[in-house]
């Protein structure tokens, strides 16, 4: 098992570009591509084994194909999906959780976001929120470290929704700003958890 400061010494341009393009091919609904994205993502975030790089990618994609039909996804689905994707992590990494309880407050996040994108109840106080709770338990940081990771992540979403509104056309600078933002988060929940 590796140690917790190799685990978290993660590149933030690896992944936010990972994640760009995995938020990019979710909402084209691209899985192929998604899946490419999730093995590039999970690889340089948390840098398992190959075998267990791909069944956490698989275990992302699978997840998230449940989660996208509006209105009528499988949260719970979702939720043991991605439970199985922590365990992997957990049984690979130097961090303590419980992936079922990680899980949960990654799928609360996806909940939150779509509330948000379908009502203007929803702050971006509250999405921030619910990262703050799965970035502090996932990593044991203090929620104020992290708070910033959360804000960038927030705001890589608002651009990603307008991307999508826009037509989700990958030439779109709204991508490029996603990205930025997503390097940004990356960027700062490494300086957060490395402390």
């Amino acid at each position: 098992m590796r140690s917790r400061t190799d685990l978290l010494s993660f590149d933030p341009v690896v992944v936010g570009n990972r994640e760009t393009d995995a938020w990019a091919a979710y909402y084209r609904h691209e899985w192929r591509q998604f899946l490419v994205a999730a093995v590039g993502m999970v690889s340089a975030g948390f840098r398992m084994a190959p075998h267990r790089t791909l069944s956490g990618a698989w275990y992302v994609l699978r997840a998230n194909q449940v989660w996208a039909p509006y209105p009528d996804n499988q949260p719970d689905a979702a939720r043991a999906y991605m439970r199985r994707f922590y365990e992997l992590v957990a049984s690979s990494s130097g961090l303590l959780f419980e992936p079922a309880r990680a899980a949960a407050f990654e799928v609360e996040w996806w909940r939150v976001h779509r509330e948000r994108q379908h009502s203007e109840d929803i702050t971006e106080e509250h999405l921030e929120s619910a990262l703050i709770d799965l970035y502090s338990y996932v990593y044991d940081a203090d929620r104020d470290a992290v708070r910033q990771a959360a804000r960038k992540r927030v705001e890589a979403m608002d651009l990603s929704d307008r991307w999508v509104r826009a037509g989700c056309d990958r030439a779109d600078p709204l991508l490029a700003a996603e990205r930025r933002a997503l390097v940004a988060s990356y960027s700062a929940l490494r300086a957060a958890v490395e402390d």
